[in-house]
C-alpha cells in the first residue's frame, strides 16, 4: 500500500507543475531497482520542474528517490544539494536585486552542512566512476556540478578565495565533459558563469590569481554559454536562464529588457515561485516604471502573507522591503 500510495502522490505532484523541458518524457516512479542514468534524469525533469516552482521540499523528496534507485551515481546527491543550495538562498541572499550576485554575508545558515555533505558525496562518488571509467563524460560533469554548488555556496557567503578555488576545479571538470561529448550542454551553465565573473571581476580576479592560477575568462563567451544552455540545456537550463537574466540586469550590462524577458518566461514555466514576479518588479523600477513596480511587488506581498513554506516566508519578507525603499515612511512587516 505504502508504494501505491507514493506512486499516487508522485503523479499529482506531475499533473499538476507546468509541462515544460521534460514533459513528453516524465515517466512515474518505478518500483526500487537499478536505474540507467538516462532513467535517473527522466525522473529529474518533475523535481527541477518543482524546485524552480519553489516547491523545494517535494523536489528533495524526487532526487532522494534518485539516490535509492540508482546509489552509485552522483546525480540524485547533486541534484539534492542544488535544491538545498536553493533553500540557503532563499533563507539568507538578497531577493530583490537579480544583479546582486548572491552575496548573503553569513557565516553558515542552518542549511549549510548537509549541503556540504551531499557535495563530498557526490564528489565522491564521480571520481569512483571516473576511476573506473565509467560513463566518463557525465561523470566529469556530475563532479562539475558538484564543485559549482561548492562555487556559489562559498560565493554566497562571500569568501572569494574558496569561490575561486572550487570554481577552477568546476572548470576543469566541465572542460573535460566538453572535451569528451560536446552535447553536453548542461556543463556551459558553469563555465558560462566562471567566464562571465572571472572576467567582469577583474579586480578580484587579478589578486586571486597570484595564490591558485585562476584562468582567464571571457565576459561574451559567458553570456553566450549561457544562453546555449538556456535554449538547448536538459538540466540546467531554468537555472541558466535565471543566472543570464541576473548578468543583463546588472550596472555593467544595463541590458534590463532581455532580463526583463527572461524573469518573464521563468514566471511563465514556474508561476507558483513567487520570486520571478519579485524580479520582474525589481525591474520594472529600474526601467522607471515604479508604479508597475510597486503593484507587484503589492501583489506578491498579499499573496505570500500568511503562507509557511520557505521560500513565501522569504519573498514576503523581501517584497516588504522592496515596498519600504519606496515608502519610507512605512513598515511592511
Amino acid at each position: 500500500m505504502r508504494k501505491q500510495s507514493a506512486v499516487r502522490k508522485y503523479l499529482l505532484l506531475t499533473a499538476v507543475i507546468a509541462c515544460v523541458g521534460f514533459a513528453a518524457s516524465r515517466p512515474a516512479l518505478a518500483q526500487p531497482g537499478r536505474w540507467s542514468d538516462e532513467e535517473a534524469r527522466r525522473h529529474a525533469g518533475p523535481g527541477l520542474d518543482l524546485m524552480m516552482n519553489g516547491d523545494l521540499n517535494a523536489a528533495i523528496e524526487i532526487f532522494q528517490q534518485i539516490q535509492r534507485n540508482d546509489p552509485q551515481s552522483p546525480l540524485g546527491y547533486v541534484l539534492e544539494a542544488n535544491a538545498t543550495w536553493w533553500k540557503i538562498y532563499y533563507d539568507s541572499a538578497n531577493l530583490i536585486d537579480p544583479d546582486v550576485f548572491d552575496v548573503a554575508n553569513l557565516e553558515a545558515t542552518a542549511y549549510d552542512s548537509h549541503c556540504n555533505d551531499l557535495i563530498n558525496v557526490a564528489i565522491r562518488k564521480a571520481e569512483a566512476r571516473i576511476r573506473a571509467r565509467q560513463d566518463l563524460a557525465r561523470s566529469y560533469l556530475y563532479e562539475g556540478f558538484a564543485y559549482a554548488l561548492r562555487a556559489r555556496l562559498e560565493g554566497l557567503h562571500d569568501r572569494d578565495l574558496p569561490t575561486a578555488r572550487a570554481g577552477k576545479k568546476m572548470r576543469a571538470n566541465l572542460l573535460r565533459a566538453l572535451a569528451l561529448d560536446p552535447n553536453l550542454t548542461d556543463a556551459y551553465l558553469g563555465v558560462g558563469i566562471y567566464n562571465y565573473f572571472v572576467d567582469t571581476l577583474s579586480t578580484i580576479v587579478k589578486f586571486l590569481s597570484i595564490f591558485i592560477g585562476l584562468p582567464g575568462g571571457s565576459r561574451t563567451e559567458g553570456l553566450r554559454q549561457l544562453q546555449l544552455c538556456a535554449e538547448k540545456g536538459e538540466l540546467a537550463r531554468a537555472e541558466a536562464k535565471f543566472y543570464l537574466g541576473k548578468d543583463y540586469s546588472r550596472a555593467s550590462e544595463k541590458q534590463y529588457e532581455k532580463s526583463l524577458r527572461l524573469f518573464r518566461e521563468l514566471q511563465q514555466e514556474y508561476p507558483r515561485n513567487p520570486l520571478w514576479p519579485t524580479l520582474i518588479g525589481s525591474l520594472n523600477c529600474r526601467l522607471g516604471r515604479p508604479q508597475q513596480g510597486e503593484a507587484i511587488y503589492r501583489e506578491v506581498y498579499q499573496q505570500t502573507a500568511g503562507k509557511t513554506p520557505d521560500v513565501d516566508v522569504a519573498v514576503h519578507h523581501a517584497a516588504g522591503q522592496a515596498l519600504e525603499r519606496l515608502h519610507p515612511d512605512q513598515k511592511f512587516p
